[in-house]
């Protein structure tokens, strides 16, 4: 039941009108990115003076490399098995359930940060709209189920509180969205099919069904695909990870953890150091969990801990400048905009209430 691969440009690879990207092997992010890792490596070991910052690097990427690949096969997936008109269909309406089942999806969703980001980009390559993406980016690291569990384990019944307000972010910024979209603040996606309101998802996937038939070479073909989609996408983000992995590195050693846990307090200047920090250090879900708790366990401020789980996955500059180069950087601009206030502001009121 797969769909013919589509003929995207790779916006991540170089202009097409200057440079033959097919040929500029040398340019290539995925060559880039793994050509770095592998010099990382190397130096860290010759040279005593790297091995710190080599060493954060590969602590972090053992804690998302994971969720790296598990976002591109995911993503490559739904390139090469979904339709763009099932995507217009559910993720590309004007309508406020669009913006509940953006939400909905990423709830669904188990993987952190950095693997959302990937399927964010490939759900907009196949047509979900501006205010659907960025949706379904802010809900699903802190509302998937696992995290749900995780966070409940750290802070007890606040960590639902903090789910929730996870949610309710995600689906406000949705409708702000929505209106932004319909005052054309934000960028339209061009990926978007029309498609018929009489048209069924359910009908049309009964027919591929119908018509597929299951054998070694078709079974080949799949994951051809598959791995085609996930790469195409690999593309488009890895980059932009391995930049973000850079600085979150040198961040984890050039700046004493002691500053960050010395102005973390609940004050409105402890939520703007929380925020920076966030900005510079998140990773990962998972990974920024434990940090999250800490933060609260040595402050006593939950808000503070709200805020650095909810401020990474906003203001990290890895999400911010892919959002920026495949969405637009007007909704890159906004997201920021309209989500930051609502982060702070439920920060200071969790500080006074808890």
């Amino acid at each position: 039941m797969n769909e013919s691969h589509d003929a995207t440009p790779n916006r991540a690879c170089c202009d097409q009108k200057t440079v033959n990207c097919k040929n500029s092997w040398y340019r290539n992010p995925v060559f880039i990115a793994l050509l770095g890792t592998a010099l990382i490596w190397v130096s860290g070991d010759i040279f005593p003076s790297v091995k710190p910052f080599s060493a954060a690097y590969f602590d972090y990427l053992n804690k998302i490399w994971w969720a790296i690949l598990l976002g591109f096969i995911f993503g490559g997936a739904i390139d090469y098995y979904i339709p763009r008109a099932y995507i217009s269909k559910y993720l590309a309406s004007t309508r406020k359930r669009t913006i509940l089942s953006a939400v909905g999806l990423g709830f669904l969703m188990s993987a952190c940060s950095h693997g959302i980001i990937a399927l964010t980009m490939e759900l907009h390559k196949k047509g979900a709209s501006g205010p659907a993406a960025v949706s379904f980016l802010l809900a699903s690291p802190w509302a998937n189920f696992p995290m749900t569990l995780m966070l409940i384990g750290f802070f007890g019944w606040k960590g639902f509180v903090i789910i929730i307000s996870a949610l309710v972010v995600a689906i406000i910024t949705g409708f702000v969205f929505q209106i932004l979209d319909r005052k054309n603040m934000i960028e339209k996606n061009k990926n978007t099919v029309d498609v018929g309101p009489d048209f069924s998802v359910r009908e049309d996937i009964a027919k591929r069904l119908k018509n597929y038939r299951f054998s070694m070479k078709s079974f080949i073909e799949d994951m051809k695909g598959v791995l085609r989609g996930g790469y195409e996408l690999s593309e488009m983000v890895l980059g932009w990870l391995f930049l973000g992995m850079l600085f979150a590195s040198a961040a984890s050693v050039f700046v004493p953890q002691h500053i960050f846990h010395h102005y973390f307090g609940p004050s409105v200047l402890g939520l703007l150091m929380t925020i920076a920090a966030a900005t510079v250090i998140e990773v990962c879900s998972e990974g920024t969990s434990p940090l999250a708790f800490e933060i609260y366990k040595q402050s006593g401020a939950f808000g503070n801990a709200f805020v650095f789980l909810m401020g990474g996955v906003i203001t990290d500059y890895t999400e911010i400048a892919l959002v920026w180069v495949n969405i637009g950087r007007r909704t890159a601009i906004w997201m920021v905009l309209v989500t930051l206030p609502q982060v702070l502001a439920l920060g200071w009121l969790y500080n006074l209430i808890f």
